[in-house]
């Protein structure tokens, strides 16, 4: 039996963007009941608000929904490991490294400030990173690898991250590989900043 929220989004992966009242209009339900299965595929992440557009008389806009852009999907991977393949042994992971950093300078920062403004940047990238105090240092920690569809054939990204890491900090930077995460397939490195 096919639930409410599938309907909806059967109906999205048709027409792209709607409004509650659209919905309710196509698929005959209440406005109310496509209203609540909105909120919870909102909150799911599995819709997302496109932008509104004014109601016909009186009353506040209409907000109009839409699938997420990354269940769309892209080519990205397929286009990465081409491109890296083509470009083999020329490609210098150092100056990749500084590119993806971009202009961020972090080296005027208290070391607390420093993690902190770094790990924002690794996240706008979608590391999912993190950071913890230590015994023997900081730690950065990735709970995701960006690269993990072509990570395989592309080991060399790997010692792009921990260049990454090292220009940022402007300290030495020594990786640890977590074993577990490894057998997973998660980013297995852990970062050690000294």
């Amino acid at each position: 039996m096919i639930t409410a929220r599938q309907k909806i989004l059967t109906y999205f992966s048709k027409t792209r963007m709607a409004s509650a009242r659209e919905i309710s209009r196509a698929l005959k339900m209440s406005a109310a009941t496509v209203r609540h299965h909105l909120r919870v595929l909102l909150s799911d992440g599995r819709l997302e608000i496109t932008s509104s557009q004014p109601r016909e008389g009186r009353g506040r806009p209409d907000k109009v929904y839409s699938l997420p852009r990354t269940a769309w999907g892209d080519n990205l991977s397929a286009l990465s490991d081409a491109l890296l393949l083509e470009a083999g042994a020329a490609v210098r992971m150092d100056a990749l490294a500084k590119r993806l950093a971009g202009e961020s300078d972090f080296t005027g920062q208290v070391m607390a400030r420093r993690l902190n403004s770094v790990v924002e940047k690794l996240n706008q990238m979608k590391y999912h990173a993190r950071w913890e105090a230590g015994a023997e240092g900081p730690r950065v920690i990735f709970g995701h690898c960006p690269y993990a569809a072509i990570i395989r054939k592309h080991p060399e990204l790997c010692e792009m991250d921990l260049s990454l890491l090292t220009n940022v900090f402007a300290k030495p930077v020594a990786r640890e590989t977590k074993a577990e995460s490894e057998r997973v397939g998660n980013c297995p490195y852990r970062f050690l900043i000294r």
